[in-house]
């Protein structure tokens, strides 16, 4: 070799790194191209597309899920015969799919339908909890830590162990929704991956409980999500601040309404007949004029009342009074 060529200095990389310094999210973006300018999302697509969620409360649905965490806790403990302590750790309401996004997997996703509904949801179960479940149903030793997550998929042993799971917390769900509607959930299948576990666009809302399983010193979470399309059929009464309360009707109110509406006094039209007159002809009215109405004594006037028709009755005589009967058939048209 030459010595100019020994002689040749390279220059210094412009990204080396000085002491104590670390790459950031920033450096890691600009050097994979991810600094990209985000567009500004305007109009329709702003107002579906955005993070800020307005739902109405549904207080009966957390009754409910407190409900389930008593029940699942014993089914549980007659499952795996350890010690269950079950607690409902969130009740809220997401976007479908930020909620699939934000899923840690491997994880299990089971797909259900509520045929009275007509409609699907979806439970999940974390990692942690899917090997505690699985240690504890082989005869795992008690009270050992956390079982490290393992970079493969889930075998069919694993699977089937858990959907028994899935189906007591499916069961003890419908159980404790009895109070509110009478349904039955059938879980169809399991996924292991989202997108195959899509059961509603990525921005219908959802609304989540979160229920945390620990199984002395092992455990984890599993959540069940219920788009609020799945949940429109007893929307009302998911509503509701207590069990007890009826919308609209009541025993006692409906026996009060009853006894005032036989109180009240209604004031009752005969229509002999009606006539088109011109302005000019009423001016003229004398004292003792007649008008023809084209009605006879045999044919049925109109009952009103505050100018709506209420049916037909025939006038007539009943002890020197001027009386009306009712027709048969003024109840058939009340009934249309």
């Amino acid at each position: 070799m030459s010595d100019d060529f020994m002689d040749f200095d390279l220059p210094a990389p412009q990204m080396a790194l000085g002491d104590g310094d670390e790459f950031d999210q920033a450096s890691i973006d600009a050097m994979f191209g991810g600094n990209a300018p985000l567009t500004k999302k305007s109009g329709l697509k702003a107002v579906i597309e955005s993070k800020i969620i307005s739902h109405e409360r549904l207080p009966m649905l957390e009754v409910v899920c407190e409900h389930m965490v008593r029940s699942f806790a014993t089914s549980m403990r007659n499952l795996t015969s350890d010690a269950i302590d079950v607690s409902l750790e969130e009740l809220t309401s997401i976007r479908f799919g930020e909620f699939m996004g934000q899923l840690a997997l491997p994880a299990m996703i089971g797909v259900f339908n509520v045929p009275e509904w007509e409609n699907y949801g979806v439970i999940t179960v974390e990692s942690s909890l899917i090997y505690a479940v699985v240690d504890a149903l082989l005869g795992g030793r008690r009270g050992s830590g956390p079982v490290r997550i393992e970079g493969r998929a889930f075998t069919t042993i694993e699977t089937t162990l858990v959907a028994k799971m899935l189906e007591l917390a499916l069961a003890d769900f419908s159980t404790a929704f009895e109070p509110i509607d009478q349904i039955g959930v059938v879980l169809e299948r399991i996924e292991t991956n989202p997108r195959f576990a899509a059961i509603a666009s990525p921005t219908n809302i959802a609304a989540v409980a979160t229920f945390r399983v620990d199984m002395e010193g092992r455990g984890g979470k599993f959540s069940i999500l219920l788009p609020y399309a799945t949940l429109e059929p007893v929307r009302e009464k998911l509503l509701q601040r207590f069990m007890g309360q009826t919308p609209g009707r009541g025993n006692i109110w409906e026996e009060h309404m009853a006894t005032e509406l036989r109180k009240t006094e209604l004031t009752i039209d005969v229509v002999l007949g009606q006539k088109v007159l011109r302005l000019q002809e009423v001016r003229n009215f004398e004292v003792g004029q007649t008008f023809a109405l084209n009605i006879s004594p045999d044919d049925p006037l109109e009952l009103q009342s505050g100018g709506i028709t209420l049916g037909r009755a025939q006038i007539g005589q009943r002890r020197n009074n001027i009386a009306v009967r009712m027709l048969a058939d003024m109840f058939k048209d009340i009934a249309r």
